[in-house]
């Protein structure tokens, strides 16, 4: 990408395989939304979403790679942690998650052992979630 100043370090994406593409674009399609990314590119096999200069990727496994489910306890990505600006819209994604029966995984931040505030819960193929308020020293909801 010729003319992209970037700050060496900081992710250009993530690509993540998924299990069944068009359910996991209804889930990412609305939560990416809801924080600021926009479609990127599409394809038949995967659909990326940009904010700023990074971006997020998800293709559809092949076939032949399916067998051994995903699990975020085995070697490899445990889970996506997004910033989230603001109590208001903190709480927003929070009430919208439990509408839209997505399982919160923890009460009380207890997978962060409260040391901020945090929402925790899985995309259709089981990768944790977990949306930060920011400021992490606000009040949680």
């Amino acid at each position: 990408m010729a003319g992209v100043a970037a700050v060496s370090g900081t992710l250009h994406h993530v690509e993540v395989y998924v299990s069944d593409l068009q359910r996991a674009l209804e889930f990412w399609d609305w939560i990416l939304g809801e924080l600021g990314y926009k479609q990127y590119q599409d394809w038949p096999e995967g659909r990326s979403y940009k904010l700023g200069d990074t971006y997020l990727v998800f293709v559809q496994t092949e076939p032949e790679y399916q067998d051994i489910p995903y699990h975020r306890k085995r070697t490899g990505l445990n889970h996506l942690a997004f910033w989230v600006n603001g109590q208001s819209e903190f709480s927003e994604l929070q009430a919208e998650l439990v509408r839209r029966k997505i399982p919160l995984l923890y009460s009380d931040n207890q997978a962060n052992d409260g040391d901020y505030p945090a929402i925790f819960f899985e995309d259709p193929d089981r990768i944790k979630i977990e949306l930060v308020l920011n400021p992490p020293d606000a009040p949680p909801s």
